[in-house]
């Protein structure tokens, strides 16, 4: 009988608690990811010592994604805080059982370390802004395609958990899209972790109609869906 893949309904929780607890920072009932490396945190239950905790952490202007997290009903529970954006996510995971197919033919892939950071950062800046920072490279091997000696597309790492290690990072310059690049990025890395007995998951906005029907078409399941809501340090 196939093996149904775990939801995980508090990736950022669960990844600082583990597999990345060397990142993480800490205050009582809430933690992060350095604003350098994620703009992603969790507390451990909605209650005012934990949005307490959570705001301590933070620096004055700085915003990160709370998984399931609502802004509170009544805002002196979390005084200080404030709610800007949702956005809905799916978690999709690629079966075990599954086979992955080729890496398809294309430009050469390239691993791609920190010493890339800038240009990674810069990449995602255009085709994807917001969420890869400066040290998010630290949280995965990455692999890129240049064309001209330009970074035009790569995928990596992020929120890994256990064996289970998050696609992500995954863009194209708006140029060079349509090329078939992110599935030649995606499938070297599943490769990757087929080969060292790892699982692959990954997250999307559930508005990307385009990305889920690729994720769908390589094989990866629906595990669930929660919304991602953007906090802000306003005191």
């Amino acid at each position: 009988m196939p093996e149904t893949p775990p939801f995980f309904p508090d990736p950022p929780q669960a990844a600082l608690r583990g597999t990345h607890a060397h990142l993480a920072q800490m205050a009582g009932k809430a933690f992060k990811y350095p604003a350098d490396v994620a703009p992603f945190g969790a507390i451990e239950a909605p209650t005012p010592d934990a949005f307490h905790d959570l705001h301590s952490l933070l620096q004055p202007g700085e915003t990160l994604y709370l998984v399931d997290t609502p802004p509170p009903s009544d805002p002196a529970i979390a005084p200080g805080l404030a709610w800007n954006r949702t956005i809905p996510c799916l978690q999709l995971a690629y079966p075990p059982e599954t086979p992955i197919f080729a890496t398809p033919s294309g430009p050469e892939i390239a691993p791609l370390t920190c010493a890339d950071a800038a240009t990674m950062v810069a990449l995602t800046d255009v085709a994807f802004p917001g969420l890869f920072r400066i040290r998010t490279c630290e949280l995965g091997p990455y692999y890129g395609i240049r064309a001209g000696g330009q970074l035009v597309a790569m995928c990596g790492e992020r929120m890994n958990i256990g064996n289970f290690r998050e696609l992500s990072g995954l863009c194209t310059h708006p140029d060079h899209r349509g090329k078939g690049y992110a599935q030649q990025l995606m499938t070297q890395l599943m490769h990757d972790h087929r080969a060292a007995g790892l699982r692959s998951y990954l997250h999307v906005s559930s508005s990307n109609a385009h990305a889920i029907e690729l994720y769908l078409r390589m094989g990866f399941v629906l595990r669930g869906e929660f919304p991602l809501y953007l906090a802000t340090h306003i005191l």
